[in-house]
């Protein structure tokens, strides 16, 4: 029988082997001063690990827009990590995008997450989509460029194949880095990273880790991307909605964790965190992994 000491001894050792960990961040543009302190309290806390970048989301209207601009600004010029706004191309002309990137560009932006974005309401079709958007940064600067891949399939593709097709249009058209959707079981994020192997598709594919924190923003998270949650999380968490926050943490973090070791084990050592604009868990965890301040 093995040793509750025993266990824990396995367990430090299987961390300790995990080496050369890179990991990036994601925040999103604040709405209000309170959480406009809270973010850059975060990006403080997260910049010192050198992460191989900061990305930024994109809102779908002007004024969070020019809210994505600031933030990455910013970062950029501040902590001397890599600021990587995120672009969407439903609700802006060819011109209009082409105009933001050479203001990246000028700004010393080198990176930028090439996305579609959400139709607006009542809308089912657009003009662009991710690969175009992909061809016209290309088009106006070198950019590297990342594009979202979909584990469990992107909500509104009719099938698992016709998603990986697109998948491959977006590499095809100069992408050369894929962030996955979250997800809660590395089975799955292994078995698309081989189906895309397999369709040819030459992308570093990145899994997107987000380290639960609020269980109920999860499941209302997972309702509209697609995420399947599974029975155990389900489990988990049951009881603990009106728990200490720390118990929670502590929970989101070892869950995280636990995937993150199981995808090491497999070879991989990049990891994207979405952070919600807090720290606390993407820094423990990275402390866990060995990804250190210096």
């Amino acid at each position: 029988m093995v040793s509750y000491a025993q266990g824990i001894d396995a367990l430090n050792q299987s961390i300790a082997d995990i080496k050369g960990i890179n990991v990036s961040f994601e925040f999103f543009p604040p709405k209000t001063p309170d959480m406009e302190k809270t973010l850059w309290k975060s990006v403080e806390r997260l910049a010192p690990l050198k992460p191989a970048y900061m990305s930024v989301t994109y809102g779908a209207n002007s004024g969070e827009r020019d809210r994505t601009h600031d933030v990455v600004k910013r970062i950029h010029k501040e902590t001397g990590v890599a600021a990587v706004p995120h672009l969407t191309c439903v609700d802006a002309s060819k011109d209009e995008l082409r105009a933001i990137a050479k203001d990246y560009w000028d700004s010393g932006i080198r990176r930028i997450v090439a996305l579609r974005g959400d139709l607006p309401q009542g809308v089912d079709k657009t003009d662009m989509y991710a690969a175009d958007l992909v061809s016209l940064l290309k088009d106006v600067a070198d950019f590297d460029i990342s594009v979202a891949a979909y584990p469990e399939k992107h909500p509104e593709a009719p099938n698992a194949q016709f998603d990986l097709l697109n998948l491959k249009r977006k590499a095809e058209a100069g992408a050369t880095q894929a962030i996955s959707q979250f997800f809660f079981d590395a089975e799955v994020f292994l078995r698309f990273r081989d189906r895309a192997a397999a369709a040819g598709i030459e992308l570093d594919i990145v899994p997107g880790i987000l380290p639960v924190t609020n269980y109920q923003t999860l499941l209302r998270f997972a309702g509209f991307t697609n995420v399947h949650v599974p029975n155990w999380l389900h489990r988990l968490f049951d009881g603990l909605d009106k728990d200490d926050q720390t118990t929670r943490n502590l929970l989101g973090a070892s869950i995280a964790m636990d995937t993150v070791k199981v995808l090491a084990k497999e070879g991989i050592r990049d990891f994207h965190f979405y952070t919600l604009n807090r720290s606390e868990l993407s820094y423990a965890i990275c402390h866990m992994l060995g990804v250190r301040a210096n």
